[in-house]
């Protein structure tokens, strides 16, 4: 057999050959670290050994330890662990943190919040829905991974927001309200709940926290919107319960109105053949400077927006003192509120009454549009007027107690002279 031998004819330096054998190894190693340590493998090859003869050992990426899991505000989970190591002590570099429903078994889902991925520290805050968690920790080497740690203990979670609260407040903001204006309503037992109240454009806030009670109650303190501009007064009101959920917003709306009412005009008309005398279809107006509640005139007028009327035959009685002061009576309402009017000039030296049937039936009509209460005189039955014409004068009128705006706004009950003079 032909032997190659070096150009002194020996055989190669055992050296060179060492040098062949180191290599080999080496890529023996490399290929035993693609082949079994690839993604989700636990153990792997290293290296024992930095010489020719460079030596290689399995290593194992060690279990996860246990964590420990604290349940936050709003759904958050802070899940805190110990560093883990391989078998040979080398340091995990990343940390994977999955949630369980229960202690054994069922579906890894992986968490979130800061627990999202390759968490690099010892600690993180999962953001988790409502139910009870179990997690676990598996700790990592590069591509490498140990095997998932026990559970922790079960956390409760609440990621569930209370609903929003129901929120009372009344329809109008006015004068006799406006310092202390009651508002309350109900949300999640127990919960804290944040009133905030606004004007148009919030030009102005109030806020307060409340609790509810046991049973989901709760009052806002005295509410004083002197300050707050006329027009909308928006309520809103948000829940937050116990483990820090906040829900949406409750609302209500009021209306600021603390404009009160006036008498603007008292006006006697001619509607007979006799001017300057009191007889049939002669007319009491009186104006004022906005619309007032028609059921606080008359019980039976439960329209703000039409005329209201009543003119049945001998359903409304006009009365004229001695004094040359109209009062008015009526049938169809079980309570009416109207005043006196002093017609100014000298009608009559006894007392007069008018009403009737049909066509000469008296006649107590309100027109919101125009804002004017009309009396219009029907039939005379009893008593008899003066025959003398009389002269213009000043009429005037005196409210009844309890006339409001529709907000609610009382009308003074202050007797009010017209400027200008009128006659029948």
């Amino acid at each position: 057999m032909n032997r190659r031998r070096t150009s002194e004819g020996r055989h190669p330096a055992p050296s060179v050959t060492m040098g062949r054998w180191n290599r080999i190894v080496v890529i023996v190693v490399g290929i035993l670290l693609v082949t079994w340590g690839g993604p989700a493998a636990s153990a792997f090859w290293s290296t024992v050994s930095t010489s020719n003869f460079a030596a290689a050992k399995a290593d194992t990426v060690n279990q996860g330890a246990k964590p420990g899991a604290v349940v936050g505000l709003a759904g958050s989970v802070t899940v805190t662990w110990t560093a883990s190591t391989t078998t040979a002590g080398r340091s995990a570099t990343g940390y994977s943190i999955a949630r369980y429903a229960s202690a054994t078994g069922g579906t890894r889902i992986p968490a979130a919040g800061t627990c999202t991925g390759t968490v690099v520290v010892l600690s993180c805050t999962d953001t988790a829905p409502s139910g009870t968690w179990y997690y676990a920790v598996t700790p990592m080497l590069s591509l490498w991974q140990g095997t998932e740690s026990l559970r922790s203990t079960g956390s409760v979670v609440d990621a569930t927001a209370p609903g929003a609260p129901v929120v009372t407040a009344p329809a109008y903001v006015t004068t006799g309200n406006v310092s202390n204006v009651p508002v309350s309503g109900t949300a999640e037992a127990n919960s804290t709940v944040v009133l905030t109240v606004t004007d148009a454009g919030a030009a102005h806030t109030v806020t307060q926290t409340r609790t509810a009670n046991g049973s989901g109650a709760w009052s806002a303190t005295t509410l004083n919107l002197t300050t707050f501009n006329a027009g909308t007064i928006t309520y809103s009101a948000r829940a937050t319960d116990a483990a820090g959920n906040t829900g949406i917003p409750g609302t209500a709306t009021s209306v600021k109105d603390t404009t009160v009412p006036t008498v603007t005009n008292v006006q006697l008309s001619n509607g007979g053949s006799l001017i300057g005398r009191i007889e049939r279809d002669d007319t009491v107006t009186l104006t004022f400077s906005e619309a007032l509640d028609a059921s606080k005139m008359c019980t039976a007028w439960t329209d703000d927006t039409t005329t209201q009327t009543l003119d049945g035959d001998n359903q409304v009685t006009v009365s004229v003192t001695s004094a040359d002061v109209l009062s008015v009576t009526a049938t169809g309402c079980s309570t009416l509120k109207l005043g006196t009017v002093d017609l100014g000039g000298n009608y009559t030296s006894q007392t007069l009454t008018y009403r009737g049937t049909s066509t000469n039936a008296s006649v107590l009509e309100w027109n919101p549009t125009a804002k004017t209460i009309t009396i219009t005189l029907g039939a005379l039955v009893s008593g008899n007027p003066i025959s003398s014409m009389q002269s213009a004068d000043n009429a005037a009128f005196t409210p009844a107690s309890g006339l409001t705006d529709i907000a609610g706004n009382a009308l003074s009950t202050a007797k009010f002279t017209s400027a200008a003079t009128s006659r029948f």
